[in-house]
């Protein structure tokens, strides 16, 4: 390890205890510059786009705070985080509370900033509607991105009230903006009761492949091969909305759905994503009011390192992307 990655890296729990100095994501220190790393960890706070509990603003002092129990070594994958990448906390995107379009601009700038220095962008929400930025940015790049998607909801939804860009309508833009290749999307984690019975057509029709819960419970092996099999396809964004957990395991979301993954499912899911070329990524709808028990956040904070984990093993391996 050079003295480079030295530099970001966390603190030596020997030397700083974890539930000391100010709170950053994975205790990593705080810095502005993209061109200095290989991945940048930023807090966009914006819940405007949620269309049943807010919360998700604070999603990301949440996390920060979280993140404290994470650490850097992945015994499954034999990655340590630290030394395979130079990560640090890139701070709050300044989003404002009632502007979606402005919030979503700014969020955006920070996403090509970090992408043009050839860093990933990590972002932590905020409700669902702020993929929608580092996907444009991402796409401005690297052209249209695959997307594996962890959640409850589709969002490939209709508008809501009149508003046509909301949380449940993010991915159903992307694509129709071109953001996206449509037969290397994949929607993990989805699943009922769902408001009609075409509630997924869109999504079908688009190509999307959908797993459902019962796909997992009942193989989640062939769930791991097909992400592991998506190695082949080119730049992907890993999105993943608490919601696809179950409430049980994390209630603080804003739409919690019953009957989701546990906590093993989400984390092994996750580290499946090993193989496949990361270019950004973002863990989102943490709402940490909902949930006194702090549970949610620490699950947040760990799939992020575990997505840290991935895209560290991946820098390892050959570029065989197409």
């Amino acid at each position: 390890m050079n003295d480079d990655h030295e530099r970001f890296r966390p603190a030596s729990t020997r030397v700083s205890p974890r539930f000391a100095g100010v709170p950053t994501f994975l205790r990593l220190p705080q810095h502005d510059d993209p061109a200095d790393v290989d991945v940048l960890i930023c807090g966009a706070p914006f819940d405007g786009g949620t269309t049943y509990r807010p919360g998700a603003r604070f999603g990301p002092r949440g996390v920060r705070t979280a993140s404290a129990l994470t650490r850097g070594f992945h015994p499954d994958t034999r990655v340590d985080v630290f030394s395979a990448l130079r990560c640090a906390d890139g701070g709050d995107v300044g989003c404002i509370p009632m502007d979606l379009d402005r919030s979503l601009a700014a969020i955006e700038e920070r996403a090509l900033s970090i992408a043009q220095a050839q860093a990933c962008p990590i972002f932590v929400g905020g409700d669902h509607t702020i993929s929608l930025a580092p996907l444009r940015a991402l796409s401005k790049v690297f052209g249209p991105l695959g997307l594996v998607h962890f959640d409850a909801h589709s969002d490939t939804f209709g508008p809501a009230w009149d508003v046509d860009v909301h949380h449940g309508t993010v991915f159903r833009h992307a694509l129709e903006e071109g953001l996206l290749r449509a037969r290397d999307v994949v929607q993990i984690g989805i699943r009922g009761p769902f408001t009609s019975p075409d509630d997924l057509d869109y999504a079908r029709s688009a190509g999307f492949r959908i797993i459902g819960m019962d796909e997992i419970r009942e193989d989640i092996a062939a769930v791991e091969r097909h992400i592991e099999a998506l190695s082949e396809c080119g730049p992907f964004y890993v999105s993943f909305d608490m919601d696809a957990v179950d409430p049980v395991f994390a209630p603080g979301t804003g739409t919690p759905v019953p009957g989701g993954l546990n906590s093993y499912e989400a984390l092994r899911l996750v580290r499946a994503c090993r193989h496949v070329k990361i270019v950004g990524g973002d863990a989102v709808e943490i709402s940490p009011d909902h949930d006194p028990s702090g549970n949610t956040t620490l699950l947040a904070a760990t799939l992020i390192a575990e997505l840290l984990a991935a895209i560290g093993y991946r820098r390892g391996e050959p570029d065989t992307t197409c």
